[in-house]
């Protein structure tokens, strides 16, 4: 596998992933082999790139990466030659690695639910996958650019998908909401946007291959108060690059933290077996509190843990660290962001503890 620590707290997670990686990888029997490279502000500051060659050819040879976190006030708006791939590193892995199939779960956790500014009665029982296609849309335009227009400034984008970018993406979702409770929500802006009349038409074709997944199509907006109102009712929920990135975090509310959730970007459908992926928290480089310690390591454990399902072929492994971090939360063991005082290492330790246990 490879490992990428990135920017901010990045590598300080990244640190804690790998341990956790490394013990279940022995118990399990596994030659675990980690390479180590740069990435984002990381490479930019040695290699002048967000990503080299070097570092993608890594990853094409690796069975997985994990991640730490990229980005910063430093690198923000350089801009570099080339496409919308070319100014960020971890765009460029996903869009040249292919990993369209975003997964973002969020789950209520019973010790965190204090946590949740959603009244607990609304929140128990909340588990949401969110599947954010990863490779297209807004964030991949193939036109965008600012120019005067009247004598104003002008930012645009070109927002689009083909018929096979949704549909490998759609089939994705249908299959892990067959493995999960079956049911599955589709979000657009159908109503206003032609790329989102295009995604209702070929998802709702794609539904009609799985009659056992209860499916319905809902407006964004609708959608994402609803997730607010009634998560429990949820269980899928697919959208595009854009509205993925932001639903994601929205249902973040329902653990508590952004610290507490993982992410897997798959390089196809989980019908394939084992997949490449890119796993990695969704708590971002968080340059507020670099190198204090206090960094919360859960997203970035529980990400390996989805790592050892969709990569190595092991959910058992991931069951076992889901069920650690758990009754280390039961415990009391928190980090600062979830009104806790253990500390990165203290955190990791004790799910360490509790797997060996």
């Amino acid at each position: 596998m490879l490992a990428l620590g990135g920017d901010g707290i990045g590598p300080e997670i990244l640190e804690q992933g790998l341990r956790v990686a490394r013990h279940q990888a022995r118990h399990a029997g596994i030659d675990l082999q980690v390479e180590h490279g740069l990435l984002h502000g990381a490479s930019w500051d040695v290699h002048g790139s967000f990503c080299t060659h070097e570092v993608l050819q890594k990853a094409r040879r690796s069975d997985a990466l994990l991640v730490g976190a990229v980005g910063g006030p430093k690198w923000d708006n350089i801009g570099v030659p080339g496409g919308a791939e070319c100014q960020d590193g971890l765009m460029y892995l996903r869009y040249h690695l292919q990993t369209y199939l975003g997964l973002r779960p969020s789950r209520a956790r019973v010790p965190l639910m204090h946590r949740s500014p959603l009244r607990r009665d609304i929140v128990d029982g909340a588990d949401v996958l969110i599947l954010r296609e990863m490779c297209g849309g807004a964030m991949f335009a193939s036109e965008r650019g600012q120019r005067q227009i009247n004598g104003l400034r002008q930012g645009y984008d070109l927002t689009a998908y083909d018929e096979g970018e949704v549909t490998r993406f759609a089939h994705g979702g249908f299959q892990l909401a067959a493995q999960r409770r079956g049911r599955l929500v589709s979000c657009d802006k159908s109503n206003v946007m032609e790329s989102y009349k295009l995604w209702r038409d070929v998802v709702s074709d794609v539904a009609r291959d799985y009659p056992d997944v209860e499916f319905e199509n809902m407006f964004a907006d609708n959608c994402a108060y609803q997730l607010m109102m009634r998560p429990g009712d949820f269980d899928v929920v697919i959208g595009c690059n854009q509205l993925g990135d932001v639903l994601s975090d929205l249902t973040a509310v329902y653990a508590g933290s952004l610290g507490m959730l993982p992410s897997a970007s798959l390089s196809a459908n989980p019908d394939q077996g084992q997949v490449f992926g890119m796993y990695e928290s969704t708590a971002g480089s968080a340059p507020d509190i670099v190198g204090q310690g206090i960094a919360n390591p859960v997203g970035t454990i529980l990400s390996v843990g989805m790592m050892f399902t969709y990569s190595f072929g092991l959910p058992r492994i991931e069951q076992r660290i889901e069920a650690a971090v758990d009754a280390v939360l039961t415990q009391g063991v928190m980090t600062p962001d979830l009104g806790g005082a253990a500390n990165t290492v203290e955190m990791t330790d004790a799910i360490l503890e509790m797997l060996e246990a």
